[in-house]
């Protein structure tokens, strides 16, 4: 990312995968609620979603009718996700830059674009179990509601029912979902930054990163919503259900309207701009914190 200070030691490649991969895993966990209520809130139709009230009103009613561990169902697949996903898409995102061998705009969004592409090709199918057990509904009183009684059990079952195919379903529409997510999210974020430093408005420090991540998380919700939720809808479906990606968007257009493309947006806001947050400034001092190891302890 742009505005590194010249005192530290230019981070790895290495460094930065493991750095951005374990910040992904932070902001898995300490936002999984939020992303538990968006994905209730998207995947469900109008009569189904009646009893959820908003993000806040979703998330206690889960806590209520399900428990609160239901909030971080799909959590472990969430983690696996983080750690193949964020990995890829954020730590080689300056490689894939350098790679391009131009520092403007364009090579920007065109590295966005291909690590987003290429982590999801890797990641998809945590991605697929982690939104299945999301979506479910589990009442303490009827366990039998239990789609999957375990992540490993999830894919199994999706292998063995579904096909290998089912794992990868909706890869197409994911990669252009999370290229659309790296393109606005990493580069809003490192332009955001670099207008900061440049300008001297604040230090290569927490209120920069927290600043730019704020409005990187924003940028990224308006341009993604539609396509996240013909993600979710699709990624849970039964089979047959729909006969693809398109049929799945045409259908929600003609049953619920165009506004059904912006379900469960505040609960996208708040999840994606408080996960940017948390990652982004996690990703940052993670990858500082690395960096003083490596200078304090050259004989490793």
């Amino acid at each position: 990312m742009a505005g590194g200070r010249t005192s530290d030691l230019e981070p790895s490649a290495v460094v930065k995968v493991f750095s951005a991969g374990t910040a992904g895993c932070v902001a898995d966990v300490t936002t999984f609620p939020l992303d538990t209520a968006k994905v209730r809130l998207q995947s469900l139709s109008e009569v189904q979603n009646a009893k959820y009230r908003g993000v806040f009103g979703t998330i206690v009613t889960i806590g209520k009718t399900e428990g609160p561990r239901n909030l971080y169902n799909g959590l472990l697949a969430g983690l696996q996700r983080q750690l193949c996903f964020s990995s890829i898409r954020i730590g080689l995102y300056d490689t894939m830059k350098q790679l391009y061998s131009h520092t403007g705009l364009g090579t920007r969004l065109l590295a966005g674009g291909t690590t987003g592409a290429l982590a999801v090709a890797l990641a998809q199918p945590t991605d697929v179990v982690k939104v299945r057990f999301q979506a479910q509904i589990q009442l303490p009183e009827n366990a039998s509601l239990k789609r999957y009684s375990s992540t490993i059990d999830a894919y199994k079952t999706i292998a063995k029912n579904e096909g290998v195919r089912g794992l990868w379903k909706g890869c197409l529409l994911n990669i252009t979902r999370n290229s659309m997510v790296n393109c606005s999210e990493l580069v809003t974020y490192d332009v955001i930054k670099e207008l900061i430093l440049k300008n001297h408005l604040m230090t290569d420090n927490m209120p920069c990163h927290f600043t730019a991540a704020l409005a990187g998380g924003f940028c990224t919700t308006v341009v993604t919503s539609p396509v996240d939720v013909v993600k979710t809808r699709f990624m849970n479906s039964v089979p047959g259900q729909y006969g693809g990606a398109v049929n799945c968007a045409l259908t929600m257009l003609v049953k619920e309207g165009p506004s059904a493309f912006y379900k469960g947006f505040m609960a996208s806001f708040l999840r994606m701009v408080s996960w940017n947050i948390v990652m982004f400034v996690s990703y940052e001092q993670i990858k500082r914190a690395v960096v003083r190891f490596q200078r304090e302890s050259p004989e490793l």
